[in-house]
């Protein structure tokens, strides 16, 4: 049985995340391998909770920090696990990466919240960090029909950005520019991956 691998994609809101998940999971699939696909939050009740507050008003930071941490375990225990234990592939859209950046940019300290998560939250094989200056990432959450929600504004993304950048020396990341076409960041992505295979 193949061994399971963990890839995390990350970034600032408009980078094409979702995109590249689904396009890495069939690139995966056409290597022969099982996929799951996920993203936190999740649908669970903790998840739900925040993507609820993204429209309706944050919660209080720690609040939100800890319905995070809450929905991250629950992932963990009933998905991420199992799944890497059955030798699948498994590629999410956001992780703890996420909470460091975000919830840092509220005045948390990363290091902290990535200790805190790593207490019972597996490291990926893989973090793949799609990078794109903020103007543009703002840019893009428009083209798509959005408004910037409440954890979309400028300076809070400027300073996410920072705290993701600031990860990039660590063996197991990546940095992927995202400004390029949709065919051009996949064919990154998969090379950034492609050594994980053999």
């Amino acid at each position: 049985m193949n061994h399971g691998l963990f890839i995390v994609i990350e970034g600032i809101d408009g980078t094409g995340k979702s995109t590249q998940v689904k396009r890495l999971g069939d690139w995966f699939e056409s290597q022969g391998r099982e996929v799951v696909l996920s993203r936190e939050p999740t649908a669970g009740p903790w998840g739900s909770k925040v993507r609820e507050s993204a429209a309706s008003g944050r919660l209080s930071a720690a609040e939100e920090l800890q319905c995070f941490l809450n929905d991250r375990a629950e992932h963990v225990r009933e998905l991420i696990r199992p799944a890497l234990a059955a030798g699948k592939v498994v590629i999410l859209d956001r992780y703890y990466f996420s909470t460091m950046a975000y919830q840092g940019a509220r005045g948390f300290d990363p290091v902290e919240i990535r200790r805190r998560n790593e207490e019972f939250a597996p490291v990926p094989d893989r973090l793949l960090i799609m990078d794109l200056d903020v103007d543009t990432a703002l840019e893009r959450i428009g083209v798509r029909g959005d408004t910037a929600n409440e954890f979309e504004k400028r300076d809070s993304l400027e300073r996410c950005r920072e705290i993701f950048l600031s990860l990039r020396d660590e063996s197991f990341v990546r940095v992927v520019p995202s400004g390029g076409s949709l065919d051009e960041v996949a064919e990154q992505v998969c090379l950034a991956v492609s050594d994980l295979l053999d």
